[in-house]
């Protein structure tokens, strides 16, 4: 299921694949304090939708603000309480930095493409790029 959501000020592309309590969540686009909102709407919906296990696959996404970073967040205490878990998957360079200025990387597993978060999840392959 791909939902592109845009405004005048911000496009952001979020895809979403999905299997049992697991959604791969693929983003593409800046995630900043305009398109954050957005993202977070997408994650709170996959985990109304009984899917506990969130991947975040952030190869598309070339810059990251402190908003977006809050949406992060704010989506692992939200896993966390549903007895579920999120990982990161392939961050750009830039994203990847942010992750280790603020520690998100020691909190929080960071994977370097989406076949390995699934691998560490213990669950089969899904046929995701990445």
């Amino acid at each position: 299921m791909s939902a592109p959501i845009s405004d005048d000020a911000t496009e952001l592309t979020v895809t979403c694949v999905c299997r049992d309590e697991l959604a791969v969540v693929s983003v593409t686009g800046e995630l900043d304090a305009d398109s954050g909102p957005l993202l977070h709407v997408h994650l709170a919906n996959q985990l109304a939708h009984g899917r506990r296990h969130l991947i975040v696959d952030l190869r598309g996404v070339p810059f990251m603000d402190s908003s977006g970073l809050n949406v992060i967040i704010r989506a692992m205490r939200e896993t966390t309480l549903a007895g579920g878990s999120l990982a990161l998957a392939a961050p750009t360079p830039a994203v990847n930095q942010l992750f280790r200025l603020t520690g998100i990387n020691l909190t929080h597993p960071v994977h370097a493409d989406v076949e390995s978060a699934i691998a560490a999840l213990g669950l089969e392959p899904m046929g995701v790029p990445g």
